[in-house]
């Protein structure tokens, strides 16, 4: 087992984290931010280390100052946790070369599926159903880009083959606005990701959300935990997560999840990931793998009974995962909202200092936060202050205790979506399950205003 790990990350996934270690009996290293210097995650750590200023560019993303850290305090591993450097192939790099184990898959496994080209040909390679498209990365030849969109069929959407969070993408309507949106969207991925390369799919006009979890050890085996929808979003960010994904035929989401887990098999992929795919009439399509913890792991810990964090601890110890496929089960139904200080109207951030904070509790409630009474909201970082999670035996029940939770739940000092996420509870399309990615936003525009 690990001795000692550092954690390159704040908030409430430090929290859980180091929550993991302890429970193993590795000791933690915070690592943290001028702006962070009282946190919660700090003050619980067995030790702490000031890495940089307030903006994540002189802290949580430098890369070298962590090395560096982890070197001076004799950890032998770290974890990314999620956002940050936590699908950074070159950070994983590093740490192996340092020989310092990075709590995720090798960094070969980061960059073959950080390039959305790669990663497509890797997972056609392993029979997973991809969204019809280009099979490499685009031509610059213009006639030749329109005859790929004429076979494709239109609407395509042009992606940014490193791109990611929604950014480097445009859905091309027609043949005449083909020519500007590859340019414009050619010099966008150049720009935010230092990388020109971009491919074209078939853009699927009301599709869903659903992801498949994957665990993996050193020793061969791979198995999948069930599916997660995650198809409440606005700007292609996720709002609301639950699992199981509603109304999918169990056999259909083995067929896919059997073939996720070769695919890792074939990339040699280690520790947890995350298949993400569009699924729109009855079909599944592989979009990109997530190589880390997902904020919304909770509701497939809840539903399948499994520690996904101390899993990856053991992975990356070497242990051998005690599971067998046939015994991972779904149980019961979960749901996790995203507490943001914002405004729950128009979405902008709310730092502040929180002077309320009321949370609820019973059976089946979790939280995940980092925050409390006193805490200041920095203005640096993801607006997230909390995951507010319900477990139960049905999604009806899921729904009603999600709904008793939040009117439950209190926070003041810093504006909230709290009445956001009431709201949801009640919406009926929602409430009635399998809604589309473009459901929420759709809802927002015909909202009432305060």
């Amino acid at each position: 087992m690990l001795k000692k790990v550092l954690i390159a990350n704040r908030g409430e996934i430090a929290l859980r984290i180091q929550r993991a270690c302890r429970e193993l009996g590795i000791a933690t290293v915070a690592v943290y931010s001028e702006a962070d210097a009282g946190a919660r995650h700090v003050r619980l750590a067995d030790q702490a280390l000031c890495i940089g200023r307030a903006h994540p560019t002189h802290s949580y993303l430098n890369k070298h100052a962590i090395v560096q850290a982890a070197r001076l305090c004799g950890a032998d591993a770290v974890h990314p946790g999620y956002g940050f450097l936590s699908e950074n192939a070159e950070f994983a790099q590093l740490l192996e070369d340092a020989g310092i184990v990075f709590i995720g898959p090798l960094a070969k496994s980061i960059r073959v599926m950080g390039d959305k080209i790669a990663a497509k040909q890797a997972m056609l390679a392993a029979g997973v159903p991809c969204v019809p498209g280009s099979d490499g990365a685009l031509p610059a030849d213009i006639e030749a880009l329109k005859q790929m969109a004429r076979d494709i069929g239109y609407p395509v959407i042009v992606k940014a083959a490193g791109g990611g969070g929604g950014k480097g993408m445009r859905v091309v309507q027609q043949e005449s606005e083909l020519a500007e949106a590859v340019a414009l969207t050619r010099e966008e991925a150049r720009r935010a990701f230092g990388n020109p390369e971009l491919y074209m799919e078939k853009f699927l006009q009301h599709p869903r959300h659903v992801e498949i979890q994957v665990l993996c050890d050193n020793h061969g085996n791979a198995f999948w935990l069930g599916a997660r929808d995650c198809s409440m979003q606005r700007r292609h960010q996720k709002v609301m997560e639950e699992a199981p994904a509603p109304g999918i035929a169990s056999a259909l989401l083995e067929q896919v999840g059997q073939r996720c887990v070769e695919a890792c098999r074939q990339i040699d992929y280690r520790g947890a990931g995350t298949f993400e795919f569009l699924f729109e009439d009855g079909r599944f399509y592989f979009i990109e793998m997530n190589t880390r913890l997902q904020v919304e792991h909770p509701v497939t810990e809840m539903t399948s009974g499994i520690d996904i964090v101390q899993a990856q601890l053991r992975v990356a110890s070497g242990e051998v995962l005690p599971l067998r496929q046939q015994d991972i089960q779904c149980h019961g139904h979960a749901i996790e909202c995203r507490i943001n200080a914002e405004d729950p109207y128009t979405f902008a951030p709310s730092p502040g200092t929180i002077s309320t904070w009321e949370l609820p509790g019973g059976h089946g409630v979790r939280v995940d936060s980092h925050a409390g009474v006193g805490y200041t909201v920095p203005p640096y970082y993801d607006s997230m202050i909390a995951k507010l999670i319900v477990h139960a035996p049905t999604r009806e029940e899921a729904l009603a205790r999600m709904r008793g939770a939040l009117a439950e739940m209190r926070v003041s000092g810093v504006s909230t979506n709290l009445a956001l996420h009431g709201d949801l509870m009640t919406e009926p399309g929602f409430a009635a399950g399998g809604v589309n990615i473009h459901h929420l936003e759709h809802w927002l525009k015909h909202r009432n205003a305060p």
